[in-house]
């Protein structure tokens, strides 16, 4: 002892240097250093739980009308453009008639060479029975003489002959007549067929509405075959819209008919629009090994913000709580670090064991000493689960961990 103490006379320095690095080391073993991180809390709150389903889909109209020709020939005229409004009858185009006018006018001059040939066929009737009449008359007289004497039976058969041969004229006529009537029918349907085929090369619109699409320019060749072509597509009614979506089959065992839906689209980021489930499709899609199903929305689109084709990205609400007792999700999946956790004992590991049970993590005086409490959940959505027992409103739960020094903090204690 005398001989370090004569060496720390000896050299002082060097032994003030040591002393000071010795008491650093006991003050740093004896005095723990602050915590670099700290825990952000959340207040347990009322509000709504929802539950929902996402999906997307696309926009269409509620009532969409292809307008095609049933005629073959060159537009010579478009009179609408996209986003036209039209009304019921009003002419959308016109194609070349110039063929259909000549089949109309050579059909009016088949009806009306058929009207001459009933004509003509009616004069030679009217001359048939006059011959008739006069040959009756002629051999009823002969046939009385006959029976005196005074007219042979040569002059009777040739009166009866001639008698003969005006009914067969009489018989003749009358079948020209109605050959002629029959032309004179068909002559009129061509010329009703052709009136129709000229009338439709007028191309009207079916309905009042809105050209959403068009498919023609003047000078383009319409050849209308087995298929009509469409030139033109007309929305009804903008007003009331429909979107189809598409569902995953994990999901659309939770959709019903009359379901509340809300959707965003791109053009309009910041607003939701409100929807119901109207249809649900039982015809699947399958695409790169994913099975979807169609749901129709049905759309009031108020304020005509919503066009055709717009992408929608869909929450369909299949459960709601009001007014329910709720915490954030997340906080049902944290835990402290486990330093900070209580000792556990056979109760604690129990609780923190059982994966039936949901446990958060109250705060305390000491906000590094957390409890955990067990509650009971309800409707679980996907920011908020509900509480049905084991909290209050106001009470302070634990929700992540935040390193004070700004850096990213990866011991969420999500997996205990």
């Amino acid at each position: 002892m005398r001989k370090f103490v004569g060496w720390v006379k000896r050299h002082p320095v060097i032994s003030g240097i040591g002393a000071l690095i010795l008491a650093l080391v006991l003050y740093n073993v004896l005095v723990p250093s602050p915590p670099s991180y700290e825990y952000e809390v959340e207040a347990v709150s009322k509000g709504d739980v929802t539950r929902g389903i996402s999906a997307s889909g696309k926009l269409r109209a509620l009532n969409t009308i292809n307008v095609g020709s049933e005629v073959s020939g060159q537009v010579t005229a478009v009179y609408v453009d996209y986003n036209s409004p039209v009304t019921q009858g009003q002419p959308l185009a016109q194609i070349d008639d110039t063929r259909l006018r000549a089949r109309v006018t050579q059909a009016q001059a088949q009806v009306q060479l058929a009207r001459a040939s009933l004509a003509q066929a009616e004069a030679a009737i009217a001359r048939a029975r006059t011959d008739v009449e006069v040959q009756s008359r002629d051999f009823a007289r002969r046939k009385e003489l006959a029976e005196k004497g005074f007219v042979s039976k040569t002059q009777l058969d040739q009166a009866q002959n001639l008698l003969a041969t005006a009914k067969a004229s009489l018989a003749t006529g009358q079948a020209q007549a109605q050959s002629a009537r029959a032309q004179i029918a068909q002559s009129a349907a061509e010329l009703s067929s052709a009136q129709l085929d000229l009338s439709r090369t007028r191309i009207l619109a079916p309905t009042s509405g809105v050209v959403i699409n068009k498919l023609v320019e003047p000078g383009s060749t319409v050849t209308a075959g087995f298929q009509t072509p469409n030139l033109f597509e007309i929305a009804a009614d903008t007003s009331k819209m429909q979107v189809e979506a598409s569902v995953d089959e994990a999901d659309i065992g939770q959709v019903e008919i009359g379901q509340a839906v809300t959707f965003t689209v791109d053009s309009f980021p910041d607003e939701k629009f409100a929807a119901k489930v109207q249809q649900i499709r039982k015809s699947a899609t399958e695409a790169q090994n994913a099975v979807s199903y169609l749901v129709i929305l049905d759309v009031d689109n108020i304020g005509g913000k919503l066009l055709t084709g717009m992408t929608a990205n869909v929450e369909i609400i299949t459960g709601r709580k009001k007014d329910a007792t709720r915490v954030p999700v997340a906080a049902t999946r944290f835990r402290p670090k486990q330093e900070d956790r209580p000792e556990e004992g056979d109760e604690a590991k129990s609780k923190s064991g059982d994966n039936d049970k949901t446990t958060v993590w109250l705060t305390t005086d000491d906000p590094y000493r957390p409890e955990e409490v067990e509650v009971q959940t309800g409707l679980e959505g996907e920011d908020y689960v509900e509480i049905t027992n084991g909290l209050k409103p106001g009470q302070k739960i634990l929700l992540r961990t935040r390193n004070l020094d700004g850096s990213e903090d990866n011991d969420r204690g999500e997996d205990d």
